[in-house]
């Protein structure tokens, strides 16, 4: 049990690390410090929509595991 107790730390970790660079990058477009066309441009479309759905799955994960300790 030690492990998915580590493990589920770990993701949660990452999630939160994860979550804090999402929310600056929108408060950076916010306040117009960096352009928007950035992240319209397909190939990078995809990449943050991959980047989103990993971090669903993670997400996901992490809430079993926590939901399987219990």
């Amino acid at each position: 049990m030690r492990k998915l107790v580590r493990l589920s730390i770990a993701i949660g970790g990452f999630l939160i690390v994860t979550s804090l660079v999402l929310t600056g990058i929108v408060f950076l477009i916010l306040f117009n410090l960096i352009d928007i066309s950035a992240f319209t441009d397909p190939k990078n479309t995809l990449l943050l929509g991959l980047v989103f759905l990993t971090i669903g799955a993670l997400d996901f994960l992490s809430g079993m595991i926590i939901l399987k300790k219990r």
